[in-house]
């Protein structure tokens, strides 16, 4: 069974065009456009389908994009949300993020880039590409230091993982071990650190060298 995707853009015919490129796409599909924000809530208040993932413009009128994901990070949790955007800048893409987007992709993506992302958000739980990520990492602060927490070699060599754009069955194969013990690793990890993400992870992996190991 396809993925469904929501598309919420104020521009008529972006948002049509991403809906035939999506729909041509083996795993995903389209199951209606939204305007903005207030659109959205009123699809979903109509008893619309909730999507699984949703392609979230953030220039929009009456309700935009970063009002919209905090709504949505509210009261439909589940939803995996992408921003698409022709902001790139490091607002943005921060806001954008710590208001619950898991994604976040321009809107002169390849379609193939597009497909690769949407399939990465729906495995892994988030996706960003390697110039957001730089983002992410320069303006995420993380008060824990590798030198007062025992870390083993295995966990080490996970978080040089994590840095990557591996999917935890990948890195699993890497470490020649089952996604099952990868996860657990991520686990004691997010316990040791106080952390609840492989984004936050991979952040303290970038700071403290582990990711260079």
């Amino acid at each position: 069974m396809k993925k469904t995707i929501v598309i919420v853009d104020d521009h008529v015919l972006i948002a049509k065009a991403l809906e035939g490129i999506i729909d041509n796409f083996k795993e995903f599909e389209v199951i209606y456009v939204a305007e903005n924000g207030k659109d959205l809530i009123q699809k979903f208040q109509n008893n619309s389908k909730i999507p699984d993932i949703i392609l979230m413009d953030i220039s929009m009128p009456i309700m935009d994009g970063f009002e919209t994901v905090l709504w949505l990070k509210e009261h439909h949790p589940n939803i995996k949300v992408m921003a698409l955007s022709m902001q790139g800048d490091d607002k943005s893409v921060i806001k954008m993020i710590k208001n619950g987007a898991k994604g976040y992709l321009l809107k002169n993506t390849h379609p193939k880039e597009l497909e690769n992302a949407l399939t990465k958000l729906n495995n892994d739980g988030f996706f960003y590409p390697e110039w957001a990520s730089k983002i992410i990492f320069s303006n995420m602060n993380n008060e824990e230091t590798a030198n007062s927490i025992r870390i083993s070699d295995r966990e080490r060599e996970f978080l040089k993982y994590t840095v990557t754009e591996l999917s935890y069955k990948e890195i699993a194969d890497k470490m020649c071990c089952s996604p099952r013990t990868v996860e657990s690793y991520r686990d004691q990890l997010c316990d040791k650190l106080d952390l609840k993400t492989r984004v936050g992870l991979a952040v303290f992996a970038i700071k403290n060298g582990f990711a260079e190991s």
